[in-house]
């Protein structure tokens, strides 16, 4: 099973955002045949059948084991990831992209950023995988509480001298055998937490 599997094909994604077949693919986590799904969900064996054909069809689950009762063969379903995103490329020519923001400060543009580091970092996994190799990424993720906007303001000046700095001193546009790597840096408020009603309160960072 993959840890994330993107999907790309609007098809699939249409299948996959479904609400009963979205809730069996959380349910297949583990295998599970469909009259243990059926039970387990309330649904009716057919109806569940359907949803499932569906599914395996768009390469969502797969046969994960069979079983022999008697004269009939039953077969245990499971999820092919833990989790799926939908590909911005999905949406063909209304998908996000950041080449058409013309606020390159505005949540839009970081938005689009993210969507395109999804279409083309999933493109780049599909073609190791299929070449047996393991695709190189860098990500950091880490979160930083500033006690004042100045002290933002001041980070961010010091972190893009820094960045600007690393980026001139290793690259080189004619270096034999060299590969291009796109470095995206974003920074956003985290969502606060309403703990009254247990929900996301907007976050406006002053």
């Amino acid at each position: 099973m993959q840890d994330v599997l993107v999907i790309e094909q609007p098809s699939a994604a249409v299948v996959a955002l479904e609400p009963i077949r979205s809730r069996l693919l959380a349910e297949l986590a583990q295998p599970a045949s469909a009259a243990t799904l059926a039970a387990r969900l309330g649904i009716p064996r057919q109806k569940l059948n359907y949803h499932l054909r569906a599914l395996e069809r768009h390469g969502l689950v797969r046969v994960a084991e069979t079983r022999r009762w008697g004269g009939l063969t039953e077969r245990l379903l499971v999820a092919t990831a833990g989790s799926y995103v939908v590909s911005p490329a999905a949406l063909g020519p209304v998908a996000a992209d950041p080449e058409r923001a013309a606020d390159r400060l505005s949540a839009g543009y970081l938005i689009a950023l993210g969507a395109r580091i999804v279409r083309e970092v999933s493109g780049l996994l599909r073609r190791a995988e299929a070449a047996d190799k393991r695709l190189a990424t860098l990500a950091i993720d880490a979160e930083i509480r500033f006690r004042s906007p100045a002290d933002r303001a001041s980070f961010t000046e010091e972190l893009t001298a820094t960045i600007t700095q690393l980026v001139a001193r290793y690259h080189d546009a004619a270096a034999p055998g060299g590969r291009a790597h796109r470095i995206v840096l974003v920074a956003h408020p985290l969502p606060q937490v309403d703990k009254d009603n247990v929900g996301e309160k907007d976050a406006i960072c002053q």
